[in-house]
């Protein structure tokens, strides 16, 4: 059941479009990722989601609401994760969560009740005594999504959960998103790990200068790459001077060569290998490992797009700082 629908969104700021006449829907209890490089348009649709901007064209529905004209009856239903930290620097653990349910008029002993089980679920009990001013970068971000959901939201908005922490609060935050996902609850991530996206995400929408440009699940996704077949052949010799011969003599594929000793073969029709080999062996060069390259969201990304991978990772690299 369709729980979110966003219809023809646009946001100006000047003459500068941000968001572009992006559509989209949200089911029920999935969670739905948005992916792509920084200024994308991804915190400019999920702050007009939420309501920290006013859209400049276009209508938005939540759980039937018009999230556009009544928004504070939607910020009732709704958690939201900015992509920075907004809690008390000076505050515990427990005043912040126990703050942020106040906010929401919970009475002081559910609040409380609330923090604590929340503390808990996070592994934070023991944080929640020390100022969070004192949290690692992992563990602010934990106390973020947990003030975020206080109130038990039906939806949870996610901007950027885990962009510049280590790998280790990475992997307990994609967990916990799952986590509530299994609870029931409907999420709406944005993001910029394509790998991330991969792990968690029901659907995708890929998000570039403001467009959509192709949206499914991981699997339809993948469909784009159908009938490419990719062989990766490995040597102890340099293999770098041997792109234009595997060219000419195989014309039905192309070759990449990704380091000195490695080429990749890839061609639309399922690849021999004994050819591959022979011309090789006679140029000197035994090859020790071939093995099949399976397709990766990456791939998808960048033929959709036309961003290579390492402008995201190098953006990554940035926003860690």
């Amino acid at each position: 059941m369709e729980i979110i629908s966003v219809t023809n969104l646009i946001k100006k700021y000047g003459e500068f479009q941000a968001v572009n006449g992006i559509n989209f829907s949200v089911e029920q209890g999935e969670v739905f990722g948005f992916l792509g490089p920084n200024g994308a348009g991804k915190t400019s649709t999920i702050n007009m989601m939420v309501g920290l901007s006013r859209p400049s064209g276009g209508r938005i529905m939540i759980d039937g609401i018009d999230a556009i004209k009544d928004i504070k009856k939607v910020q009732r239903m709704i958690g939201v994760v900015p992509d920075e930290n907004n809690l008390y620097y000076e505050m515990d653990g427990f005043g912040n969560l126990c703050f942020c349910a106040s906010l929401y008029g919970m009475h002081k002993a559910e609040r409380e009740k609330r923090a604590g089980e929340l503390l808990e679920q996070f592994n934070l009990t023991e944080a929640g005594k020390r100022p969070f001013k004192a949290y690692s970068k992992g563990m602010k971000r934990k106390l973020t999504i947990a003030a975020g959901i206080i109130h038990n939201p039906k939806i949870l908005f996610l901007d950027e959960p885990t962009t510049g922490i280590d790998v280790e609060s990475a992997r307990q935050i994609r967990e916990l998103i799952l986590d509530l996902k299994n609870q029931g609850k409907t999420i709406f991530i944005t993001t910029h790990y394509i790998e991330e996206a991969e792990r968690i995400c029901d659907r995708i929408a890929f998000i570039v200068n403001g467009r959509i440009v192709k949206m499914g699940t991981v699997t339809e996704l993948m469909e784009n790459l159908e009938g490419e077949h990719k062989i990766k052949l490995r040597s102890d010799c340099s293999m770098k001077d041997m792109k234009g011969e595997l060219e000419n003599s195989f014309t039905d594929c192309r070759v990449e060569i990704p380091d000195d000793n490695s080429c990749l073969i890839v061609s639309k029709e399922r690849i021999a290998l004994s050819p591959l080999l022979q011309l090789l062996d006679s140029r000197g060069i035994s090859v020790y490992e071939a093995k099949e390259v399976k397709p990766s969201l990456e791939d998808v990304f960048v033929k959709i797009t036309g961003i290579e991978a390492s402008k995201l990772k190098n953006e990554k690299g940035k926003a860690g700082k």
